[in-house]
């Protein structure tokens, strides 16, 4: 089965530990997923993934084996990568190469509006929700690329607690019985992040 090993982001370290994850040595490990921090360029430059070969949409390292070890307590209450977000210019094209590299492509949803249609495609990679977003007819050149990452919290009125006026207001999320919060671009980060409770 395809699995999320690693994540590849521009954030310096330092910008993650005031954000209250865990630090080690340059990375943090949320869940089974290293996120490798201080890579140049902005936002997700890059992923590794398992068992998911030829896959070259996006930018990919493959591994075999990454060893993960015993996630740690995250002061900010983050206890799972729960979705990566992609954007493409072609549709059609990105979801046939994840399905080229045996990740299934479990449902489509349309968004948007009806000047501006998108539709998201959603992955899975092991227990990390990918979810890919495009126009539903129109394709251009381009590659795909990461946009952005949203984290499962233990509570989120904590979470926003801690995180302050980083965080804006929270608000209901799409998911059913779920509530989403997000990063203030102000705090400095180079990746759109956000901040959900756990399913119910």
């Amino acid at each position: 089965m395809p699995e999320l090993s690693g994540v590849d982001i521009a954030d310096p370290p330092q910008l993650w530990g005031q954000l209250g994850f865990d630090v080690i040595g340059g990375s943090t490990w949320v869940g089974k997923v290293c996120h490798r921090l201080g890579l140049s360029g902005r936002g997700v430059v890059a992923w590794t993934l398992r068992n998911a070969d030829g896959f070259d949409e996006l930018p990919t390292r493959h591994l075999e084996q990454l060893p993960a070890p015993s996630a740690p307590a995250h002061p900010n209450g983050v206890l799972s990568l729960d979705h990566v977000v992609v954007e493409t210019p072609d549709l059609k094209r990105t979801i046939s190469a994840f399905e080229s590299a045996g990740i299934t492509l479990r449902r489509t949803r349309q968004a948007g509006t009806s000047e501006h249609p998108m539709t998201q495609a959603f992955f899975k990679l092991d227990d990390v929700v990918v979810e890919v977003v495009g126009a539903p007819t129109a394709a251009a050149p381009g590659q795909a690329r990461f946009w952005g990452l949203t984290f499962t919290v233990a509570d989120l009125d904590t979470t926003a607690e801690l995180l302050g006026p980083s965080l804006r207001p929270i608000k209901a999320a799409v998911q059913p019985g779920r509530r989403i919060a997000t990063l203030d671009k102000a705090f400095g980060s180079t990746v759109p992040m956000a901040f959900m409770s756990v399913r119910e």
